[in-house]
């Protein structure tokens, strides 16, 4: 938001203000302070532009609106809050006795926290009693007050509450963690029901497992579990956990997460609740119910990784610096994650060329350092095309990797492409045809390798059968429709062609090159003023290369030439 337009804003606010009945408890002029109506609104644009620190200052000098103004206090609480200072909100939250606004829901939320996280579960119930009255549309907030429920009188009771009521993957999980906390000889078979299943990723949940197995002194099978761990496609919560106890510090798994512990189970609860606001880039929201995961259990410093991506999504890379403090040297793949994201940082602040220095100084203080590092740091260089020194780090983690290993078909898929962009054609080929015998039906090796071939009018037969297998695998993935698409242009199958980059186009209507292919069919196919259309598009696009614009300016000026 502009100053223009906050300044607009601001002053729309205040007749809305004055005009409405939400100003509760004086419609006067003369009763408020100037001073802290002024500060109040200040704080109003700056919470609405995602900066709740400069908001909470503003918030914080305009106390004398506390007991004067209902929505104020929802937004003073809301910004200490996403400040993490919680036990503040809610202390202002009792002291207030009263909440006037009934449909102020957070507060009593943070009532029952306070609750849960001093042992006081009559309290919570309490207070889920009255926010039980409430009228919710919302089907997350009747989820929230059905799980908190079932929590409640699981940690009260030390037995599950029947309910007819069912969310979805929430109650699943909320089921298995309810099991696990009361030591039900079921608990194992809710764990794998969630690891085994093929439709949802519950690949977090190998932590979760992991900590149960260690907390019943299943030790070698937790040894055995991370055997089918690999570093390099895990998650950073995984790959930390799987490192602790290869190191025989597995307790430490136990330390920071026991479903024993009622404040952590309720704080992963919090944690799918933030997870799902992030997913729908309520960032607000997700930082919310993030900070009260944290502050149910702060030794779970992962948490802080989606607090990390939400701020370096939001920019806020100030903030960011501070949170990735909390991501201790010790512990190695915590450590890689904050070397990650200083470099990701460096890289808008500076340059690319600082970023990667940056890295690579750390990588090279590492004494024998995991394939993972290896890989992120390849992948550091193939994204800024210095593609000679990620093929190095490539070729580094395929002298240690097993010689069938999905992994190793992987890391020559990555490593061929790299020398297809150098134009090292025999040397890409032979990697990428590598990959495909270890793993014959990835589609994305199987489209990538294909149109190559395309682009350098090689083997055009065999390359339309490789797209037809991986269109086969993945008949959504936009990019292969549009390969599939530009294959049959090249043989001249307009029509069908047609009908693939129609699609294509309506997947990734911001892609360039599928503006351009798409143009280059209608205008085959002799629909001249579409084709003109979709190819004026590509000059309006964000990052096109200065040789694909000067193609594009040709074409608007003098058509396509016949293949």
């Amino acid at each position: 938001m502009n100053m223009f337009c906050k300044k607009i804003y601001f002053i729309l606010s205040l007749l809305i203000f004055y005009q409405s009945h939400a100003y509760t408890k004086s419609n006067s002029f003369d009763e408020i302070d100037s001073k802290n109506l002024s500060r109040y609104f200040s704080g109003i644009v700056a919470y609405d532009n995602n900066n709740s620190s400069e908001a909470l200052n503003f918030f914080e000098s305009s106390k004398k609106l506390l007991n004067e103004h209902d929505p104020y206090l929802r937004r003073y609480i809301y910004s200490l809050v996403s400040e993490n200072k919680i036990q503040q909100a809610i202390n202002i939250i009792r002291k207030k006795k009263l909440i006037n606004d009934p449909n102020f829901f957070d507060a009593y939320l943070l009532l029952i926290i306070d609750g849960l996280k001093k042992n006081n579960f009559e309290d919570a119930h309490n207070y889920l009693e009255k926010i039980a009255n409430f009228n919710t549309s919302k089907k997350i907030d009747s989820a929230i007050l059905e799980t908190l429920k079932s929590y409640i009188f699981l940690f009260k009771e030390k037995k599950f509450l029947d309910s007819d009521k069912n969310f979805g993957n929430l109650s699943i999980i909320s089921e298995t963690f309810q099991s696990c906390y009361l030591g039900d000889k079921a608990t194992e078979s809710f764990f794998l029901s969630l690891l085994n299943d093929e439709q949802n990723d519950y690949s977090r949940y190998y932590f979760f497992y992991l900590s149960y197995l260690i907390e019943n002194d299943r030790i070698e099978e937790s040894i055995e579990l991370i055997k089918e761990i690999d570093y390099i496609n895990s998650t950073l919560l995984l790959s930390q956990g799987k490192s602790w106890i290869e190191n025989g510090k597995a307790e430490k798994i136990v330390k920071v997460f026991s479903c024993k512990n009622h404040n952590d189970i309720v704080s992963e609860f919090f944690f799918l609740i933030s997870n799902l606001y992030s997913s729908q880039d309520d960032f607000k929201k997700s930082n919310f119910y993030l900070n009260l995961s944290i502050y149910l259990n702060s030794k779970f410093v992962f948490n802080l990784s989606l607090i990390a991506e939400n701020q370096y999504f939001n920019r806020e890379y100030d903030k960011l610096k501070k949170t990735l403090k909390n991501f201790k040297n010790e512990d190695i793949f915590y450590y890689w994650y904050k070397i990650k994201k200083e470099s990701q940082i460096i890289s808008k602040q500076k340059s690319k060329k600082d970023s990667i220095n940056y890295i690579t100084a750390a990588l090279n203080k590492i004494d024998k350092p995991n394939n993972k590092f290896l890989f992120d740091i390849a992948s550091f260089y193939k994204n800024s095309e210095k593609y000679e020194q990620a093929i190095e780090y490539y070729s580094k983690i395929l002298d240690s990797v097993d010689e069938n290993s999905k992994i190793r078909s992987e890391i020559l898929y990555r490593r061929g492409s790299c020398y297809e962009r150098l134009g090292k054609y025999k040397k890409a080929d032979k990697d990428l045809l590598q990959s495909l015998e270890i793993y014959q039906d990835d589609a994305y090796v199987l489209n990538y390798l294909a149109y190559s071939w395309l682009e350098r009018n090689y083997k055009i037969d065999k390359a339309i059968e490789m797209l037809e297998t991986a269109y086969s695998l993945e008949s959504n993935d936009p990019y292969i429709i549009d390969s599939i698409g530009w294959a049959y242009y090249l043989v001249k199958d307009y029509s069908k062609a047609e009908k693939f980059l129609k699609r294509a186009v309506e997947l990734m209507p911001d892609d360039p090159i599928v503006n351009d292919h798409y143009g280059d069919i209608l205008w085959s196919l002799n629909r001249k003023i579409q084709a003109r259309y979709f190819w004026s598009n590509v000059l309006d696009m964000k990052d096109v290369e200065e040789e694909m614009l000067e193609k594009i300016n040709i074409k608007l000026i003098s058509g396509l030439k016949k293949i």
